[in-house]
Parts: C-alpha cells; structure tokens; sequence
C-alpha cells in the first residue's frame, strides 16, 4: 500500500502538516479533462475527501506503508479521489515549501502556491445548489490550428467558382498558414478547408501557441521556430575582454561552482564595472557543465534591458518571468521552463520558484533591494531562499551589488562559505562621475526659491545645449506632497490610512497611494474656510511642470527638449517602461524624470549628468536602515552618468550636506558610512547583530486589535522567558501602533522580538502561532527578519 502526503489548498496556520492519503490501487487515476491517464506523483494536485466534503490539494511525498507501521490503519485511510492535474514540482520543491512554511511562520498552502503556474491550478467552487464542483483552470495552453500544403497540392486547380479554395491554394504553395490568418483575410474558410482537406490538398495541424511575453520571450515553442529557421539559433554578442576583476570575479563564481557546497560570492562592483558580463560567463560555465541558471533583478523596469542581454548571448534558451506578463504569457513561460527547453530563466523575485531543474548557479543581482522581500505570506527574502536551495543542489549563489547590503558584508566577513571580490573600476577604464553635494538652505538663504539650484540649472544647460543627456531623480518615498491650511493647519487624511493625502497637479485631486481613496482638490480649508491653503512637497507631475518652464528658459536649450517622466502613474500600462525608455534613447538631448526606478540598471552612453532633487526624503522615515537607503541610492543614481566616453557629473541637493550618508556617497567612501552606522545598530539591536521577528496585528476594531497585541507580547515574552531564563540576547519589545497605524480602513499594531545572530526565531514561534487560535475580527501575521518595521 502506498500513502501519499498531500498539502491542502486551503490558506490557514490551523493546518499545520500534510494530511496522509491513500494511493489507488495502482496509482492510476484519470486527470480533469482530455488529458491521459498519470499516476499520482509528487507535485500534481489532487482531489481528496476532506470530513463530509472534499477539497483540492499537492502531493509532497509518496511512501510504501508497511503493515506493521507505527500509528497507521490501513483501514482508516482514505484513499484520493483522483490527480487532476501534471506534476508541478518536485520532491526539491516540496521540501522548499515545507521549509518556507516553518521559517516564515506561513500557511502550507501558500508555500506550495509558490510552485504552481500562475492561474494554472483546478479549484473547487459552489454551484448554483450549494454543492462543489472542480473547476478547470483559468489558464492554460493555447493551440492554433494551421493548414499545412497536402500531397494532392501539386497540380491541383480548384474550379473556376471556388473562390476561397483558390486563395488557400495560393497560399499554400508559399507555405504553411495558420486559420486565423486566412479567417481575417477571407472570412468562413470552414467548409472550403474541409473540402481542401478531404481531396488532400490540405492538411489541418492543431500547434502550441507561446504568448509572447512583455519585455521578450518566445511566441512559439523554441523547437518550431528552429524548424522554421532550418535550426540556426541567434547569432551570439560578442564577448568583450574581461578586465583583471572581472576575471578574478568569474575565477571566484567558478571555484564556488566546483566547491559543490551552496557558496555565496558576492560581487562588490560599482557601477560600470561589467558585473553582467561577469553574470553572462559564469553562466556559460554552468551551460557547458549541463546545469542551469537563474538571475533575479529587482525591478520590472530593468526586466526588459536584461532579458535583451541575456537573449543576445544565450538566444531562445532564456525564459523571462515577472508580474507584468499576462497570466497566459505567465503561463507559457513557465511552461516552457518545465519542458527543459529554457535553460537560463530571469525575472523578479517568484522566478526563484520556477520549474528549472538542476540549477547551478543563482545571481541576485542589486542584491541590497529591499523588492527581494515579500510582502504577503510567505514573507520569505529571495536572498535567503537562494542561499537555502543551493546547499541543498550544491549550487553557488552569487550577488551583485555596488552597494551591498550591511547584512551582506557582515555575512562576507564572518561566514567561511561567503566571499567578497571587489571591482574597483569601470570596465571601459573611465573615471567615476564626480559629486557635488549642494546645500539648499544655503541657496534658500540666498534668496533662491526654485526646486533647482543655481548649480542644477546652469549643468542642465551645459549639457542638454551640447546635445547630451540628463537623469533627474525625484527621491519621494516618505509623507510629503500634501496640502496645509496656513490658517488651522489642517492637513487632508486619508480616512482608511493614518497618512496625508498626496496632492495631484494634473487633475487637481487628493489621492492615498496606499489604498487608491481619491477626492478633488479642496479649494478653501474644510475645517475653517481659510483659502490659504499651502502645497507641500513635489511631485514628478508639480517638478516636470517647472522643469519644463526651466529648460524654456535656459539660453540654448528651449522647450523642444523632451522630458520623458517614469513613475508609478506613467508606467501603469503594460510595455510602458519599455516605450518611455526607448523615446529617451532615441533622442538627441533629452530629461529622463523619474522615481527610483530609474537610479538603477540604465546604461545609456549620452547621460553625462544625474541630478537628485532632494536627497532628504528617506533620512526623515522611523526606519532603522535609512541612512543605508539613502547612501545605496545616491551612489547607484551617480552611476547612471559618464558611462562611456563623456565624462558624468552628479549634483546632489539637499538640506542636510552634513549627514554623513550624503556625505559618504558623495566621496564613494562605503567605510565612512559604515563607521557610523553599524555602532549605532548595534546599539539599539539592529541587524546585522540580531535577527528580528516583526509580529503584526491588524483589524477594524482598533481596542480588539490593540487588546490582541498586548496578548501576544505577554505570551511572546513568556515563551522567551521558559526559553532562555537568563534573558542572554532575547527580547520582546512592547506592543505599540505601527507608524502607519491605519491602513486601508484598518488599524495596525505591532510586537518586535528580537535574539542573537544565530538564534532560532522560527523553531520558538512556530508551535505558538501554529496551535494559536484565529481572534474573529483581527488578523495576526508573522515577518521574520523584516527589511522595515513601518
């Protein structure tokens, strides 16, 4: 007798463990659909009985059942119903999914979603009488029919009338044509194909369609568009000579390859320096060795630019996966990762959980972005699961970065299977652009009001008049861009969120940009009637308008430059990063104008200046790693400028020259920087010299939620007490709101705990929340090792 262990899909902390099953006799049971019939594998979902009902789940594990075996009657097992579906994964991705759900305290069922194809999964749904049925997937393959040339095709004549029949003819004797084309050009071609294909002229093939994704991809399974093409593959990019630390970079990636122990090296390069060349050839290593690869980037943005790089070296073996894509286009992709076919898949943080077998080799590349930690449950760093996979497969992990996170630099120096190897310069040999901090309370005091300095103003005319380029960096992430009655001070709220509301230039409205609340722009105070009502902040919409307006009036400049603005509301539509950063390349003297998407990961020739509007925002945020988030980001802008001939230049404006992470980015002086920071975390118990679990409550009752908080803190400190009697580096901080402490129409508390760099958060946690029982009305969610406590 076999038993099956089997994760059910149902998303609740109450089931704590697979449920065992028992496999038909067998293992033959007929999937949903026209499929064949497949035995129960592991990584297929399945139908079992669950009490009165029945309910979805995936196979983890399969086991012969001893007749003696500890525990088990055979008789008191129930058998699956039936697989309703493929193998998604296998037992390496099992396993991931069980370990996800105990490091991160999440739901089993969330953990294995990770491994399935988007939209891809039956479900079980209500019909109309309250009953269950299964319900196919939302998404799945897509066949074209086409119409291929028959063996009666030569010489035959339809009759004079046949209208139809002599257009398909025609067009089959230049070649293979798909029903749809021929449906578009001709109208109903069913019957004149029937008749086509009963005389032989013509013969009807059903084919796989790939959706092509966003950003590139295959629009066709790899292996017919080589057919189509008598085999060839696209012609390689050349393979520049490597400079001496991009050779010792792709030597280190290598040995940590040939160690077959899941070492990390990570590539400490600034901007410039190839570290994707240096990615492109330890991955030709790992092709040549028969393993694959996967490279996370951080951004949708950047998907585009480094899909484009990896294809022209490695051609139709890279799949690309990322949010963007369509839920079929998700599919397809995934898909043909599964085939075996793609060998090298790229994409944001999820496509760590693609089907690629036998990966050899993991790069995360801008390895500091706090985009490789999730949000929602599984609330797992993309860093730490790809360090867990490869001492598991005997992978090496390799993460890139001109500005390492502190956790990473710390792990490089106390960790014997971490390494650091540096690239101090550019790849083409050029200098890094200098920075030139500006105080703007000195320009202030000087009279000036504009958002651009002097400084910024006379650089833009510089360069945009000589032909060249500018990149000009709105840091907004904070609470600004709000309104202020000057009389009362009353401020517009959002009433779902304990944050102001944003106020929009275009349109003129107020617009929370947590939960999408929107209302028009007040034109008198609603509190007291005062028309005085003061815009604080800017926006890109508020800084491209007087951008404009400035360049208008610079000698030699005018207003034909183009300013092309990338931020959240122009980049909504799907392709949009791709448009607006081909306009910008495509122009002569131009503005890129954007938010922090575009600090990273550009490489344009012609940018020979950057300038940060204000590099104040983040400073001001109650977040432990904000001096880190402004030092990463000014060092990473700077970098988008002189990256070939032309020399750069970066202006940094800001109110507080003298904070040491403005003035450490300035100077490329990480170790300035450092000195300053890591005392003060360790400190106060920051990582990297505690981990830390962020237990959130949150609900719509703010006594309930905060009464559940309060619990949780004397429950937690009591499990740390029994733990570690003598305190020895554990603590559990008191209950407190969040500092948004109202979102979306909820109110938020939060419990911190905090232990030793080596200690067991999860194996303390994880009975308690497991066993715990759900409080009606207030939610409870657990973030181990958290990038933020906001």
């Amino acid at each position: 007798m076999k038993l099956a262990s089997v994760i059910l899909d149902i998303p609740t902390q109450a089931l704590d463990a697979p449920y065992t099953y028992a496999v038909p006799e067998g293992g033959d049971v007929r999937t949903l659909g026209e499929d064949p019939e497949y035995g129960v594998e592991v990584g297929c979902a399945v139908l079992v009985p669950l009490g009165s009902t029945r309910a979805v789940g995936f196979v983890v594990g399969i086991r012969d059942c001893e007749s003696d075996e500890a525990g088990i009657d055979p008789a008191k097992i129930k058998p699956i119903i039936r697989a309703v579906s493929r193998p998604y994964f296998d037992e390496e991705g099992a396993a991931c999914a069980q370990w996800l759900a105990s490091r991160y305290l999440a739901p089993l069922s969330s953990c294995v979603r990770l491994f399935t194809p988007p939209g891809g999964v039956p479900r079980l749904v209500r019909n109309a009488h309250g009953g269950l049925r299964l319900e196919a997937p939302a998404v799945g393959e897509v066949d074209d029919r086409w119409v291929v040339p028959g063996p009666a095709l030569t010489g035959y004549a339809p009759r004079k009338n046949a209208f139809k029949q002599q257009a398909i003819v025609d067009a089959l004797r230049m070649g293979e044509i798909r029903v749809a084309e021929l449906s578009a050009q001709l109208g109903g071609v069913a019957s004149a194909l029937k008749a086509l294909q009963a005389k032989g002229v013509a013969v009807i093939e059903s084919r796989r369609r790939f959706r092509s994704p966003a950003g590139g991809g295959p629009a066709s399974h790899p292996g017919d568009r080589a057919a189509a093409s008598g085999g060839s593959r696209p012609q390689a990019s050349a393979r520049p000579e490597l400079t001496p630390g991009q050779a010792r970079a792709v030597g280190a990636i290598a040995d940590a390859c040939a160690a077959g122990d899941g070492r990390v090296v990570c590539v400490d390069g600034v901007t410039g320096s190839g570290k994707t060349e240096v990615y492109l050839r330890a991955i030709e290593a790992v092709l040549e060795n028969g393993r694959t690869a996967c490279v996370l980037v951080p951004e949708i943005s950047l998907t585009p630019q480094t899909v484009a790089r990896f294809r022209s070296r490695f051609g139709d073996l890279v799949a690309v996966m990322h949010s963007r894509m369509s839920a079929g286009e998700r599919y397809d992709q995934w898909d043909f990762i599964r085939s075996g076919a793609a060998r090298v898949v790229v994409g944001a943080r999820s496509a760590l959980f693609a089907p690629l077998r036998d990966k050899g080799i993991i790069i995360i590349d801008e390895e500091h972005e706090g985009s490789y930690k999730q949000d929602s449950a599984p609330r797992y760093h993309a860093r730490d699961v790809a360090v867990w996979m490869a001492a598991r497969s005997g992978a090496a992990v390799v993460l890139g970065s001109a500005t390492p996170s502190v956790e990473t630099l710390h792990a490089c120096a106390k960790n014997p299977l971490w390494s650091k190897v540096e690239l101090p310069e550019r790849a083409n040999g050029r200098p890094l652009p200098t920075v030139e901090v500006v105080d703007m309370a000195r320009e202030f005091g000087s009279g000036s009001r504009s958002m651009f300095s002097r400084s910024l103003a006379n650089a833009l005319q510089e360069e945009l008049s000589a032909g060249r380029k500018a990149v000009l960096l709105l840091n907004q992430r904070g609470f600004a861009k709000f309104l202020l009655c000057r009389d009362c001070g009353f401020v517009p709220e959002c009433p779902s969120c304990s944050t102001s509301l944003t106020f929009h230039e275009r349109g003129n409205f107020l617009m929370c940009h947590h939960c999408g609340y929107r209302v028009p722009s007040p034109p008198i105070c609603p509190e007291c009637g005062s028309p005085y009502l003061k815009r604080f902040g800017a926006g890109t919409q508020r800084v491209e308008d007087e951008l404009r307006a400035l360049l208008g009036s610079l000698p030699g400049v005018g207003e034909g430059v183009p300013v092309i603005r990338m931020d959240a509301d122009t980049t909504l539509g799907k392709g949009a990063h791709e448009r607006l950063l081909g306009q910008f390349a495509e122009a002569g003297a131009a503005v890129l104008l954007g938010t922090q998407m575009i600090a990273k990961g550009l490489d344009f020739d012609d940018v020979t200046l950057v300038g940060v509007i204000n590099a104040d925002t983040q400073l001001h945020l109650p977040d432990y790693r904000a001096g880190e988030r402004t030092f990463a980001l000014i060092e990473q802008v700077a970098g988008r400028a002189g990256r070939a001939e032309l020399p750069g230049r970066v202006l940094v404006q800001t109110y507080e020259a003298d904070n040491v992470a403005i003035r450490a980015a300035a100077s490329y002086d990480r170790a300035l920087f450092l000195r300053a920071e890591l005392p003060k975390r360790k400190m106060l118990g920051y990582p990297p010299y505690v981990r830390m679990a962020n237990v959130l409550a949150w609900g719509a009752d703010e006594p309930a939620v905060r009464a559940c908080a309060e619990k949780l803190h004397g429950d937690l400190l009591g499990l740390v007490r029994d733990f570690r009697p003598d305190g020895s580096g554990w603590s559990v901080l008191p209950a407190a709101p969040c500092v948004l402490a109202k979102l979306r129409g909820t109110y938020r508390w939060h419990v911190v705990v905090k232990c030793p760099p080596g200690g067991d958060l999860s194996g303390l946690m994880l009975p308690y929340f497991r066993s715990r029982k759900a409080q009606r009305g207030v939610n409870v969610a657990v973030d181990v090792d958290p990038v933020d406590l906001l």
